[in-house]
């Protein structure tokens, strides 16, 4: 096991934060698990039950608390309430990979760009991570404008770089560095 890690408070721009998980969270997590895409990328269950909900949210503790990544809600400041999830993974030789998901009522409120424009200068600055990256599938035109906005390049495409839903997909590679 790594060194626990600390999930801080982040500013994202003016109308969101970047926060721990908590149990009250579960209504963004019930929500995103209706999103026939968000189960097939993640660990947000597709059959959402209030355990299943809860599971999910010690998963994100426990993923500092192992060392793993920061695991944080997406919080919209306007309603207090979590529209979705950012994460980031550091690995080997100074990268790191980030995502994230916006529940369905969250989209189009620029949160996920403020997200990941917060969450990536934190890891480039503070934590001086040089490299931060993040997959997106080529039809994901959304995803791929997020990353844009957020200040990342694209490199090119990855051919059959993931498994989703049970079949190999490419992935354009983004990234932003320090």
């Amino acid at each position: 096991m790594d060194a626990p890690l600390v999930v801080p408070e982040l500013q994202a721009g003016p109308k969101h934060r970047l926060r721990p998980w908590t149990l009250d969270d579960l209504d963004a997590v019930r929500e995103a698990s209706t999103d026939a895409y968000i189960p097939l990328v993640t660990s947000v269950p597709s059959d959402y039950t209030e355990a299943e909900g809860a599971a999910f949210v010690r998963r994100q503790w426990e993923r500092a608390a192992e060392g793993i990544g920061y695991s944080f809600v997406i919080e919209d400041l306007a309603v207090g309430r979590a529209v979705g999830q950012i994460g980031l993974w550091p690995g080997v030789h100074g990268r790191a990979s980030v995502g994230y998901w916006v529940a369905p009522s969250g989209r189009g409120q620029g949160a996920a760009a403020a997200a990941l424009l917060a969450l990536s200068s934190w890891g480039l600055t503070r934590l001086r991570i040089p490299r931060v990256e993040l997959h997106v599938e080529p039809w994901n035109t959304a995803s791929s404008r997020t990353a844009e906005r957020a200040g990342f390049t694209l490199e090119g495409l990855l051919r059959s770089w993931q498994e989703v839903g049970g079949e190999r997909r490419d992935m354009y590679v983004y990234s932003r560095l320090a």
